[in-house]
């Protein structure tokens, strides 16, 4: 005879692996820079000198961010603009600061919207900030690895995602690979400046 408690039991344990597995499979999906998601995210194109990569932004679960980055994208604030911070196996940073690396003046801060549901996976964009939960600006950083270190509650407030790369990871690859050093006493600086020619929103196809 079939012991009934014995096979719940282990029963359960398989299906809550399966749930968890369907929970976390849109996101997983983050890491290869290539699913085209939902249509009806907005989308912006990022032109680098390194070529293009697409971002999917989340609104509906990061609003007030999602908000504040397409206020810099629609105002022509990124163009012009360098990734400054480049951490090969970390991330790519930039933003902030112009070819000379002066600082770019910003909006007032906004809220760290960082959640659970949303993971610095590689390929996901999250806002750059300091020490101070919501002292996020303008600065944003893509993950070109797993950084759950970064999530909220491992260390602290954790750092807010709110999109990610669905074309073009090849690029952000490509910008994490260029060699570094020190400028204006700052470390972590691409050599050869990395420019954000322009960013702008994909309009939806009607």
């Amino acid at each position: 005879m079939i012991n009934s408690v014995k096979a719940t039991h282990n029963v359960i344990p398989t299906l809550l692996f399966t749930l968890m597995t369907m929970l976390f499979v849109p996101f997983a999906s983050a890491d290869t820079g290539e699913a085209s998601g939902d249509p009806e995210l907005p989308k912006v194109r990022v032109l680098t000198s390194e070529g293009a990569f697409v971002l999917q932004l989340r609104p509906d679960v990061a609003p007030e961010t999602v908000k504040n980055f397409l206020q810099y994208v629609s105002s022509g604030f990124y163009d012009g603009t360098v990734f400054h911070r480049v951490i090969p196996g970390f991330m790519v940073q930039g933003g902030g600061f112009t070819a000379d690396m002066s600082r770019k003046t910003t909006r007032d801060p906004i809220t760290n919207e960082a959640t659970r549901s949303l993971p610095n996976l590689r390929g996901t964009i999250a806002m750059a900030r300091t020490s101070a939960p919501d002292s996020a600006t303008s600065q944003f950083f893509v993950n070109v690895v797993n950084n759950g270190f970064l999530d909220a509650g491992v260390r602290g407030a954790g750092y807010a995602v709110f999109g990610k790369v669905t074309e073009g990871m090849g690029v952000v690859d490509a910008i994490a690979s260029k060699k570094t050093g020190v400028s204006r006493g700052m470390a972590d600086v691409p050599v050869e400046p990395i420019i954000i020619e322009s960013m702008s929103v994909i309009e939806p196809s009607s």
